[in-house]
C-alpha cells in the first residue's frame, strides 16, 4: 500500500473557497435532499458479516468478452465511446478526446489485495491511450479516483475537470495545479468555442479516509458540438435528475450508474429500475448504463444490474447501449446490441 494514495485535505485558499459554498455546513458538503449512507440504521457489524460472506454469482463464471480496440486510430464526425469496465470510459468526438474516472490500476481501494477487477476487464492500460484533451473526475472514492492511473495520465493531460476540493489530492500527486478546474454545483467551463462543461448535482458522498464530505461529487453536462451529453456520477435517485433535464432539455446521450446497489445503502446507489426512471426524467436519447462490470462492491450477481435495466427499459421504452469492455460505439449510428452478459 502506498499511503500517498489517501490523498491530502483541502486547504489554505481551496479550503476557503469549499466553506463559503452554498452546499457546504457544518463542516461538510451536503446532498440537495437529505441523506444517509445507512438510513435504516443497520450494524456495521451485519453489513460485514453479509459483505464478507457473499455468494459465487458476485463474479463472472469466466473471462467477460473484451475487445481491444487502438484508442489512437479512432475516428469520427461524432461522438465515439469506449467502456472500461465500472465508469471508466473513453469519448472521441471530432478528435477531442476525454477520458472519465479512469481506473487502471487492477484494484478499487488503497490495497492491492480488495477490488480487484474481474478477468476481462483488465485488458487496458494508460499507455493504451493517446494524449487525454479533457479528463473528467466526479469524485474521489477509490473506485473513480486512482492514483496509479492519475501519475502516468499526468504528462498525457491537457486539462482535468474535476469537483470543489479534489484538486488538493492531484497537486499532491504532483498534477500542475493550472491544468486543473475545480467546479461547484451549477457553475461552468468554458473549454474551447465547441465545448461546455458543467458541474450538477449527484446524491452520494466523498472521502478516501475516515471523514467524509470534505471534498465534493458531481455529476457534469458536457456540451460537445451539436450534442448533449450526462455524465452521471455515482448518484441515489432523487429529483436533481429531473431538475437537469428541464435546464439542459433533451440529452443525446446519459451515462447513469447502474451497479453497486444495496438495501442497507438505498440513497447513495441507485437500483436499475430507477436508473431508467432517471433517464426518463433527463429526457435522454440513449441510456449508458455504467458502474458496473469490473469490481465486487456490493452483494448482488455481478450481471443482475444489467439484467433488471434491460428489463425495466423495456417496460419504459428507454433505448439503452451496453458495449462489450472496448467495444466501440458511435453516437447516432446503428448498434447491434449483443446480451454478452449472458455468460452461464
Amino acid at each position: 500500500m502506498d499511503f500517498k494514495t489517501f490523498g491530502k485535505k483541502p486547504s489554505g485558499a481551496r479550503k476557503m473557497r469549499i466553506e463559503s459554498a452554498f452546499n457546504y455546513s457544518e463542516g461538510e458538503f451536503r446532498n440537495v435532499e437529505p441523506t444517509s449512507v445507512n438510513p435504516n440504521n443497520v450494524p456495521m457489524l451485519k453489513i460485514l458479516k453479509e459483505f464478507m460472506n457473499k455468494p459465487a454469482s458476485v463474479k463472472p463464471p469466466q473471462e467477460l468478452p473484451n475487445i481491444k480496440t487502438n484508442l489512437s486510430a479512432i475516428t469520427s464526425n461524432t461522438p465515439a465511446v469506449v467502456w472500461f469496465g465500472h465508469s471508466s470510459y473513453f469519448i472521441n468526438s471530432n478528435g477531442y478526446t476525454i477520458l472519465v474516472d479512469p481506473v487502471f490500476s487492477g484494484n478499487a481501494s488503497p490495497v492491492s489485495f480488495f477490488g480487484r477487477s474481474f478477468p476481462g476487464a483488465d485488458k487496458y492500460e494508460i499507455e493504451d491511450f493517446p494524449e487525454i484533451d479533457l479528463l473528467i473526475l466526479t469524485h474521489d472514492h477509490y473506485d473513480h479516483l486512482d492514483l496509479p492511473s492519475i501519475q502516468k495520465l499526468r504528462a498525457k493531460t491537457k486539462k482535468i475537470v474535476t469537483s470543489l476540493g479534489v484538486g488538493a489530492h492531484l497537486e499532491y500527486w504532483g498534477v500542475a495545479a493550472s491544468k486543473i478546474t475545480e467546479l461547484n454545483w451549477w457553475e461552468r467551463e468554458e473549454l474551447n468555442a465547441s465545448t461546455q462543461i458543467t458541474a450538477t448535482p449527484s446524491r452520494h458522498f466523498s472521502g478516501r479516509g475516515i471523514k467524509r464530505a470534505q471534498t465534493l461529487w458531481s455529476s457534469f453536462v458536457l456540451e460537445i458540438g451539436n450534442h448533449k451529453i450526462f455524465i452521471g456520477a455515482d448518484s441515489g435517485y432523487d429529483a436533481q435528475f429531473k431538475k437537469i433535464g428541464k435546464e439542459f432539455g433533451a440529452f443525446d446521450l446519459a451515462f447513469l450508474e447502474c451497479g453497486q446497489y444495496g438495501v442497507h445503502w438505498p440513497q447513495i446507489h441507485m437500483f436499475p429500475e430507477q436508473t431508467v426512471q432517471a433517464a426518463k426524467d433527463l429526457n435522454t436519447k440513449m441510456l449508458f448504463p455504467v458502474h458496473w462490470g469490473k469490481f465486487v462492491l456490493s452483494n448482488h450477481p455481478w450481471n443482475e444490474s444489467i439484467k433488471r435495466l434491460v428489463t425495466a427499459a423495456e417496460i419504459l421504452q428507454q433505448d439503452y447501449v451496453s458495449p462489450q469492455i472496448g467495444e466501440v460505439f458511435y453516437l447516432g449510428q446503428t448498434h447491434e446490441q449483443k446480451f454478452w452478459w449472458e455468460l452461464e
